[in-house]
């Protein structure tokens, strides 16, 4: 009885959590929206394609929820309901009947894209998720309630000295939540994207991934080969969305699915993911650069070439391989990501994930020097670790967009005073070894 007394009293903070959210959200919409009332967030561009809802109506819930402070395990879950909901619904009354050029585009590709109303859709979407709301204030499912791990998640993303911000993170880390999985399996989602060319691209695969990745059939079985798949179906859908909107951009990305005590990683490009493990940085992956000898020879097997002008590049135009978009440069940069899977044990200390404009001057053997400085500085407390690593990266010289998100595998104050207490073992057993009778200096100070 006195073991579960914890538990239970974690779900009802969590149910009230829930409820006071609840009834402060509908104290503010009463009522739902009227086709004349205007949107409460700005709908997701002018149309969007049929594989597009999901993740466009994901991405508008769950920002709009963040907006009204919504727990982030509650947004999910509402999300998910709502849009479940709404796609069992007839959408064919928000069909946009396609212009003359697009019908000829059209006829180039089978089969055709069935273009939505996204203004329609979003209007749509928000007095669904109203019922929702209404329907959890008088009935809170037992799903709902359930207390979910925490996470400590640290991100930071700056514009640095760049015209703009081409970088997009993800962080989900009830991602069971989002895509209503009730296996016993927990998962958690990260990713970063690092665009070029434009923001566009580096949004969509924001936006899609992990939908894409959350309805590969393979995901429960084989999560590497269902974020692989994503990215290239992702890079299939953005190509078609640039072709459509006459889009140049691209972005490279890696993303981590940690799914019990497997993490599954996948990247194009070099945007990059590092694990530290009591205290060493432990390398996941290699980042698929031009000068690469197999990237360089599959770029050159298609007929195109590689070469160096102030860094190297292909067919001097971009300095990476792999990349979602970039149609003008496709098949020499390919939309093909690597995958690895990896066995977590639990002495795992940290996962962080980074664009180029962190790894191209910090190199990853002194993250963890970095964090455990800024621990011992901040007294265990590491929810400003990323600002503190894209602070040391500006400083060395990072001209780039900077995003740096660090996802905690053990508590940091564990961490901090484990790693004080291996120093100090460290220093203990060095003394004994320089002295000739096994005792510390200070001992043989003293005793003489």
């Amino acid at each position: 009885m006195a073991s579960g007394a914890p538990q239970n009293s974690r779900r009802m903070a969590c149910g009230a959590e829930i409820t006071g959210f609840l009834d402060a959200f509908l104290q503010d919409f009463t009522a739902p929206l009227s086709p004349e009332s205007p949107l409460p967030w700005k709908a997701p561009g002018a149309v969007l394609s049929q594989e597009e809802v999901e993740g466009e109506l994901a991405e508008l819930a769950m920002t709009f929820l963040g907006s009204r402070n919504a727990p982030p395990s509650v947004a999910e879950a509402l999300t998910h309901e709502a849009i479940s909901q709404l796609l069992h619904t007839d959408l064919t009354e928000f069909r946009k009947l396609p212009r003359q050029e697009e019908e000829e585009e059209e006829e180039e590709e089978k089969p055709p894209v069935t273009l939505l109303d996204a203004k329609g859709l979003a209007r749509s979407f928000f007095n669904q998720l109203w019922e929702v709301c209404g329907q959890w204030q008088k009935q809170l499912p037992l799903t709902a309630q359930t207390p979910p791990r925490q996470w400590l998640v640290s991100i930071h993303a700056i514009r640095n000295t760049r015209r703009k911000m081409e970088d997009r993170h993800v962080s989900l880390p009830f991602f069971n939540h989002l895509f209503g999985f009730s296996d016993p399996v927990d998962r958690a989602y990260f990713a970063v994207f690092d665009g070029h060319g434009g923001v566009d691209a580096a949004r969509y695969a924001a936006v899609h991934v992990h939908v894409n990745a959350a309805h590969r059939p393979q995901l429960p079985t084989d999560p590497a080969g269902a974020l692989k798949e994503a990215f290239q179906l992702t890079d299939d859908m953005f190509l078609w969305k640039a072709k459509r909107e006459r889009l140049q951009s691209g972005t490279t990305g890696v993303c981590a699915l940690i799914a019990g005590k497997t993490l599954h990683i996948a990247w194009l490009g070099d945007s990059q993911v590092i694990l530290v493990q009591q205290g060493q940085v432990v390398k996941l992956m290699e980042p698929h650069k031009p000068e690469r000898q197999d990237e360089k020879a599959r770029i050159e097997a298609l007929g195109g070439f590689v070469s160096f002008m102030d860094c190297w590049r292909v067919n001097r135009t971009l300095a990476v391989s792999r990349a979602i978009g970039d149609a003008f440069q496709k098949p020499y940069v390919s939309g093909e990501a690597d995958a690895a899977s990896r066995e977590l044990t639990g002495s795992e200390d940290y996962l962080l994930l980074a664009c180029d404009g962190f790894f191209d001057v910090v190199p990853h053997q002194e993250v963890a020097g970095l964090v455990h400085s800024h621990l011992i500085k901040q007294k265990g407390n590491g929810l400003h670790v990323a600002e503190e690593l894209v602070a040391e990266a500006r400083e060395r010289g990072s001209h780039d967009n900077i995003t740096v998100m660090v996802v905690f595998l053990r508590d940091p104050q564990e961490l901090l005073e484990n790693r004080i207490q291996e120093a100090g073992d460290s220093q203990a057993e060095r003394r004994s070894q320089d002295s000739p009778f096994g005792l510390s200096e200070l001992e043989i100070d003293t005793t003489q």
